[in-house]
């Protein structure tokens, strides 16, 4: 499918887009509730084989399909989102493909990085708009930064320093495979935040990284320390853990999912030669004056929309189904954010610096 027949598509539809949803756990739950109030959408479907999912389904009205296969048969969606395991968004991205419809693929793009080079592959060669769910890149805070960024209020960047210091409940470990690797917060968490890094500061060149399961003594990490060098020269350092008590993580800080309480801190450093700022505070400081470590320094708060990130990357969906731009964050983009995470894990297993 052509990028002119998606837009021919897009011309076509009347009303809002009809969005099927994949998975009804927590993840699925919550794009179901985004759909209802994106204005540009509507709930095509609930597809989910458990009883769980069409008991969900049933209580809210929608309809009901145990697959895709089944789903596609009884008319198409004009797009879809896969909040599937892990294990079956390649497999799920590639029968949206093979349909023509377009996905919106949670992250990880993939649990294998050939497999998700190989859904790449297919999307680009049939023109059918695959998506992945780094939502974080649809807030608004990370727009208005982005763009001050852009602009060179920052100057050129030097540094960047991030946090994830949370503590997960033990309860959180009852579930077996949150003990095993993967299952810890470099591939569960450290994602979202390397995807708002490469967003932010640039690509990735090179990684190093130590990690320790001193705390839990799980088969998983339950901490991790990271540098990074960025391909415009800038340095990056990363630390993490899911075994602190501490209000610096994106969860605790960014008030996006009403689940967590919001601690008013700030977890993203970013720093250059004319300014830095501070997220998700958006603080930006700056000498008034001359540089210089003796000059006074002034923070400027620059206030911004608190929409729900999901709700904007449901209308952003919406517009690249009509073909009317493209995707904030592409099957490609999700790609790239797992290989670094990819030479994240192997660099904490060999001690080495990976280049990417």
């Amino acid at each position: 499918m052509s990028g002119r027949d998606l837009s021919h598509r897009g011309a076509a539809m009347s009303g809002p887009a009809r969005i099927a949803v994949a998975g009804a756990g927590l993840i699925g739950k919550r794009h179901i509730e985004a759909i209802a109030v994106a204005e540009s959408a509507e709930l095509h479907s609930i597809i989910d084989p458990s009883e769980a999912g069409r008991s969900h389904a049933s209580r809210i009205g929608a309809k009901w399909y145990p697959s895709l296969a089944a789903a596609f048969e009884a008319g198409k969606p004009d797009g879809a989102i896969l909040a599937t395991p892990n294990q079956l968004h390649v497999e799920n991205g590639l029968a949206c493909v093979a349909a023509g419809v377009p996905a919106l693929v949670e992250k990880p793009l993939a649990t294998d990085l050939q497999a998700g080079r190989d859904l790449v592959a297919a999307g680009e060669r049939s023109g059918v708009p695959l998506l992945v769910g780094h939502h974080r890149r649809h807030n608004p805070l990370i727009a208005a930064a982005k763009s001050q960024i852009d602009k060179g209020l920052l100057g050129k960047l030097v540094a960047v320093h991030g946090m994830f210091w949370l503590m997960k409940p033990d309860a959180y470990f009852d579930t077996e495979w949150r003990r095993q690797p993967g299952g810890g917060p470099v591939f569960l968490n450290l994602i979202h935040d390397i995807d708002l890094l490469r967003h932010l500061v640039g690509e990735i060149v090179s990684v190093q990284a130590l990690a320790s399961n001193a705390v839990r003594g799980n088969a998983v990490e339950d901490a991790a320390a990271l540098v990074f060098r960025f391909a415009n020269g800038a340095l990056g350092t990363f630390s993490l853990s899911d075994a602190i008590v501490a209000p610096w993580s994106w969860e605790l800080t960014a008030a996006e999912n009403p689940a967590y309480p919001s601690t008013g801190q700030s977890c993203y450093f970013i720093g250059g030669t004319h300014g830095s700022i501070e997220l998700p505070n958006a603080r930006l400081w700056t000498n008034p004056d001359q540089r210089s470590w003796w000059e006074p320094i002034s923070a400027t708060h620059y206030p911004v929309s608190h929409e729900d990130p999901l709700v904007c990357q449901i209308r952003q969906f919406v517009r690249v189904i009509r073909g009317e731009e493209p995707p904030l964050v592409s099957a490609l983009e999700g790609l790239r954010t797992l290989e670094v995470i990819d030479a994240v894990q192997r660099s904490a297993l060999s001690g080495q610096a990976v280049a990417l």
